[in-house]
C-alpha cells in the first residue's frame, strides 16, 4: 500500500480521551460514557466510539497514497488524495452505530459472542468528502446505475487494515451499486470529520487516525461495519463482497439459532440499522430525589428514516409521555423534513414525576412507524447485534445506592 509504514508502527497507539471505556485493548475498542452523548448533537471526535478489527494502520506518506478504482468498469483509475479533493466536496451529517451497540445488555439474557458494548457505540459527525457517485462516474458508471456495462452490481471497499478473521488479509465490505451511484444516498469518501482535515487554519488536526485517516467510506443509515476505514481500493464486482464480515458475521439470526446449528448462508448481510433509542442522562441504576425528573438521550433509525416520536415512561411502561425532539439549535425538528438531517440521530428530553422506586423506559418510533421491540429476549441472537429493545434504567428515590 503506497504510503503505509511497516508492521512495527502498528503498535503506536494514537492519543485518546481518558474518559473512554476500553472494551478491548487489542484490537482497540472503546466507547465514551453515555453522559457525554446527549450533551452535543455533533459528537466531538475524541468522544466518538472506536471500533477496530485489527491493529490501527499508519498511513503517513500522503504524497504516495492512492486509491484504485477497478473491477467491472470501463475505465479503471488510480486516484490520489489531490484527485479526490478536486471533486465537489459535500458535508453530510450522519450517525454511525456499531451493530453491537447495547450487546452487554443482550448478553445478560443469554451469552453472546462479541465485544461487550454498553450504549455508546454510536456517534454523530459531520463528514466531509467526495460523493462515491462522482468517483464512479470517473470510471464510466453513470449515476443511478444498478449495473455496470460489464455486469458489476456491487461496490466493494477494501481497507489497508489487516485482521485475523481474514487470515491476515484486509477488512472489506460492499454495498449495492444502485446505492453507491445514487447521489441522494450520500455515500462519501470522507477526508474530514467535524470540519477537521480540510484546508483549515494552522493548528487544526487531520481526520483522526482512529477514524480512518487519510480516507474512509461513510455509508449513512447503515451499520458501521460497512463504512470501511483506511481505504485502499474500490472494486466493482458482480456479487456482494465475500469477505468474512459480510458472509460470516453481522447477520441477524432468530433466537432459535446457536453455534451448533448455524448456517450463515441462510441470512443476508445486515445493512440498515433498526430504530433505536437510549436514555443517556441516567446510568443503569440511579438514586434521585423525589419529584420532577428530566431524562435525555438519543434516538436514531437507519435508511434515512426520521424519528417520528420518542415515548418515555416513568412507571415501568404503564403510562407514557411524548418527549421533545431536537437536532440543531433554533431549528424545530420535523421528521423527514428538508430542514432536518435525515441520516442523523435526534436528541430527546422528557420530564416526569417520580415519588417511589421505579423503572424509566424509552422507546422510539421512526417515520415508517417501526417501533422498538419491548423485550430483549425476543430479539436475542448469538452474535448480540441490533439490540434495539426498549431502553430501561432503574431509579431508587432517596440517596442510597441500588
Amino acid at each position: 500500500m503506497p504510503g503505509l509504514r511497516g508492521p512495527s508502527d502498528y503498535s503506536k497507539e494514537p492519543p485518546r480521551h481518558p474518559c473512554l471505556q476500553i472494551n478491548a485493548k487489542e484490537p482497540f475498542n472503546a466507547e465514551p460514557p453515555r453522559s457525554a452523548l446527549f450533551r452535543s448533537y455533533v459528537t466531538p471526535v475524541d468522544l466518538f466510539y472506536k471500533r477496530n478489527h485489527g491493529p490501527i494502520p499508519v498511513v503517513d506518506d500522503i504524497e504516495r497514497y492512492s486509491v484504485s478504482v477497478s473491477g467491472l468498469v470501463e475505465n479503471p483509475k488510480e486516484l490520489s488524495m489531490k484527485d479526490i479533493r478536486m471533486l465537489p466536496k459535500y458535508d453530510v451529517t450522519a450517525t454511525l452505530q456499531c451493530a453491537g451497540n447495547r450487546r452487554t445488555a443482550m448478553s445478560k439474557t443469554r451469552t453472546v459472542k462479541g465485544v461487550g458494548w454498553d450504549v455508546s457505540a454510536i456517534g454523530n459527525a459531520v463528514w466531509g468528502g467526495a460523493k462515491l457517485a462522482d468517483i464512479l462516474e470517473l470510471v464510466g458508471i453513470p449515476k443511478l446505475s444498478s449495473s455496470s456495462k460489464s455486469g458489476g452490481k456491487h461496490v466493494e471497499f477494501v481497507s489497508v487494515d489487516r485482521c485475523k478473521e481474514e487470515n491476515g488479509g484486509p477488512y472489506k465490505a460492499s454495498i449495492p451499486l444502485i446505492q453507491a451511484t445514487n447521489p441522494e444516498a450520500d455515500v462519501l469518501l470522507a477526508y474530514e470529520m467535524n470540519g477537521e482535515g480540510g484546508a483549515l487554519p494552522t493548528g487544526r488536526q487531520p481526520l483522526n487516525r482512529d477514524h480512518g485517516y487519510p480516507l474512509r467510506v461513510v455509508v449513512p443509515g447503515v451499520i458501521g461495519a460497512r463504512s470501511v476505514k483506511w481505504l485502499d481500493s474500490i472494486n466493482v464486482v458482480a456479487e456482494e463482497c465475500q469477505g468474512f464480515f459480510m458472509q460470516k458475521d453481522y447477520k441477524m439470526f432468530p433466537p432459535s439459532v446457536d453455534w451448533d446449528n448455524i448456517n450463515w448462508n441462510t441470512r443476508r448481510p445486515q445493512m440498515d440499522f433498526p430504530v433505536q433509542s437510549v436514555i443517556c442522562s441516567l446510568e443503569d441504576a440511579n438514586a434521585v430525589k423525589p419529584g420532577k425528573v428530566t431524562v435525555s438521550g438519543y434516538a436514531a433509525s437507519g435508511g434515512g428514516r426520521g424519528i417520528e416520536r420518542v415515548d418515555v415512561s416513568f412507571d415501568g411502561g404503564k403510562t407514557w409521555v411524548e418527549a421533545s425532539r431536537y437536532q440543531k439549535t433554533g431549528i424545530p425538528y420535523v421528521s423527514d423534513d428538508e430542514s432536518s438531517d435525515k441520516w442523523a440521530w435526534v436528541l430527546f428530553e422528557a420530564t416526569g414525576d417520580v415519588q417511589r422506586n421505579t423503572e424509566i423506559v424509552a422507546k422510539a418510533v421512526d417515520s415508517a412507524a417501526n417501533v422498538q421491540p419491548e423485550n430483549v429476549e425476543d430479539i436475542w441472537n448469538l452474535r448480540g447485534i441490533l439490540n434495539t429493545s426498549w431502553h430501561r434504567v432503574q431509579v431508587r428515590v432517596g440517596h442510597s445506592a441500588m
